[in-house]
């Protein structure tokens, strides 16, 4: 019989999570405590993205205040509520203990913390790591620790086990794959630099969690390639700027908020290009009031129209009225903002626009000024997928700069910011549609999936005003250059190099040094994960598939929240049978838990919460099963 009641894959907030859950229903319900053990390759606790000892300039895309891993009544869950305190609550708590088993550093960081703040992602795995301390300390749970690799699960009579890449073996009744964001295996490309790399003996940081990567100690005054313009590239920005000492300062009367960046002498050239071309749009200054959004076509009866289908074309249905939306509030930011850039009455024009191109036409018949003109393409490409001139790129670059500063820093007001607060609220909605399964297949893995998820995370997902700030500086001081769209990245055999290029700049550049700032997100098929390997390999474990259409993640279960429900979020093998004692939470089965990737936030519902209601349920009633037995 196993020592174990439960083994959980991961030691993220995802797992932290499943334990507190778990202690919540001892604590409720009387009983000897859990016995668990959580498995993870790098820490328990703060998991990979917010380990504790990564640099203090890796900044969460978050606020401060909101931030918790308990849930509360906004999270539907059957089990016990269990009030704990957030992300604030702790800090304060940490504070007035004057000090922390972690160092100093965590007081200081602490003190200083409000709301508005976005803290640094080792201060967040500190308070996951304290909340788990917390649990254990209560005795409702008795949690093994191990660092290791899981690489396969195999069956002995009523147990699981897993199996560790060391060749240890541990079983247990139920476990919880709570791996959070897998990494992706090196594709050819990334194969085929490294392998230049090596040959040349140039210097290639490929694609994965900054943490887990270094990109410090660059060449100065050299050209350094740089791929990647999402939330890793400000992060390795931030310790790059913090490395080269160079003085920042804020520009005298500008109501932007605009730095001035002095360099030292230590800074590299560093040439950015990306598929967009573009950084990530910045989240406003914290405390600022945002311009409210409330929908004129695509209202909460509209969508429910919609989740009542399963056979919604995203493209041709969901985006044109969208597209609307962006359009509307856009010219009506605008309008107060500037009224003299609008010419004439567009929202007739707009109320009967039927796709982008023609919400684009309105956008274009509207807008007066070079300085606002703007069109719903620019999400996807910035100059419409047209070649420009090196002069009209550094034009379009320095309109961005002026967009980005003004949107941050006067959000309730700025045309830009208004289409960022729109794209907050209506992806959610539109992940509710994929939660209820209300795409056809081919949309949902073409549309949805294949480009609006990553221009929503580019708007609504950008990363903190200040980090943002000192990259804009750093553009304008000539340390960042921006190459330009459609950033092809190769090797240069004749002359030993990196070279990377814009075929719509026409920019050229190479270098002995490339740095990969783009996620190696692990989309299942292609995950490194050679747990998830195995099970697929194996067909113990299946691509989730819409309409024959297949996604990017594993197939489970839906969430059974009723605590007479024996399921939720359950593995399905090939042959879709559900194996009852596997448990999948969160990223690995993203089509199937819409939401579970988003951390907590106090008064929201909390998919991440939930699910690990979910799996805490199925652990304490494999318990119960065994001592009645």
């Amino acid at each position: 019989m196993s020592t174990l009641d439960a083994i959980i894959v991961g030691g993220g907030p995802r797992g932290v999570a499943t334990v507190l859950r778990a202690a919540a229903r001892v604590e409720a319900d009387g009983g000897a405590p859990a016995r668990l053990a959580v498995i993870d390759a790098l820490a328990v606790g703060p998991g990979a993205t917010w380990l504790i000892d990564q640099p203090g300039e890796y900044l969460n895309n978050t606020q401060a205040d909101a931030t918790t891993i308990h849930p509360d009544a906004s999270t539907p869950m059957s089990g016990p509520a269990a009030p704990g305190p957030d992300l604030l609550d702790w800090a304060r708590s940490v504070t007035d203990s004057g000090g922390h088993p972690l160092g100093p550093w965590v007081l200081q960081e602490a003190r200083t913390l409000v709301g508005a703040d976005f803290p640094t992602r080792r201060l967040q795995g500190a308070y996951f790591r304290d909340q788990l301390d917390a649990a254990i300390a209560a005795g409702y749970v008795e949690v093994t620790e191990i660092h290791a690799l899981v690489v396969d699960l195999e069956r002995s009579g009523e147990d699981t086990v897993v199996v560790l890449a060391d060749g240890r073996r541990l079983a247990a009744p139920t476990v919880v794959l709570a791996q959070g964001m897998v990494q992706a295996r090196r594709d050819p490309e990334v194969t085929a630099l490294a392998e230049t790399a090596e040959r040349f003996g140039l210097r290639y940081v490929a694609p994965g969690m900054p943490a887990e990567r270094d990109c410090t100690a660059l060449p100065a005054g050299e050209t350094v390639l740089v791929r990647g313009l999402g939330a890793n590239f400000f992060d390795v920005i931030g310790q790059l700027a913090a490395e080269w000492g160079g003085a920042v300062e804020p520009v005298p009367g500008d109501p932007t908020g605009r730095l001035r960046y002095l360099p030292s002498g230590r800074e590299p050239h560093l040439v950015v290009g990306s598929r967009r071309g573009v950084p990530y749009r910045s989240k406003p200054d914290g405390g600022r009031a945002v311009r409210p959004f409330t929908a004129r076509w695509a209202t909460p009866e509209w969508f429910q129209t919609l989740a009542e289908r399963s056979d919604v074309d995203f493209s041709a249905e969901v985006w044109p009225i969208l597209s609307r939306e962006f359009a509307r509030v856009y010219l009506e930011a605008l309008t107060e903002l500037e009224p003299s850039a609008i010419d004439g009455d567009w929202m007739i024009a707009l109320a009967t626009a039927g796709s982008q191109d023609e919400v684009d036409a309105v956008l274009e018949a509207a807008i007066g000024e070079d300085r606002w003109t703007w069109t719903l393409d620019e999400l996807h490409r910035p100059t419409g997928g047209e070649q420009i001139s090196a002069a009209a790129w550094d034009a379009l670059v320095a309109r961005m700069i002026e967009d980005e500063l003004g949107s941050l820093s006067d959000p309730a007001h700025h045309p830009r910011a208004a289409v960022n607060g729109a794209m907050g609220a209506l992806r959610k909605q539109v992940g509710r549609l994929i939660r209820l399964g209300a795409f056809h297949g081919r949309s949902l893995a073409r549309d949805v999936l294949g480009w609006f998820d990553g221009d929503s995370l580019a708007l609504a997902s950008g990363p903190p005003a200040d980090r943002v700030r000192l990259v804009l500086s750093l553009i304008e001081a000539g340390v960042i250059e921006l190459l330009g769209p459609q950033t092809v990245i190769e090797a240069d055999e004749q002359l030993g190099r990196f070279r990377a290029a814009s075929p719509i700049t026409g920019r050229v550049a190479t270098a002995t040094v490339l740095l990969e700032t783009r996620m190696s997100k692990g989309r299942i098929p292609e995950t490194d994960d050679p747990l998830l390997r195995a099970l697929l390999a194996t067909g113990r474990a299946r691509i989730h598939t819409v309409d024959e259409v297949p996604t990017q993640s594993l197939e489970a279960t839906g969430a059974e929240i009723a605590e007479g429900s024996p399921r939720g979020h359950n593995l399905i093998a090939a042959d879709g049978t559900v194996d009852p004692a596997v448990i999948v939470l969160g990223i690995p089965a993203l089509s199937t838990q819409p939401g579970s990737a988003i951390g907590a936030t106090p008064g929201v519902p909390s998919p991440l919460l939930a699910g690990a209601d979910v799996a805490a349920k199925q652990i304490m009633a494999r318990v119960r099963a065994a001592v009645s037995a």
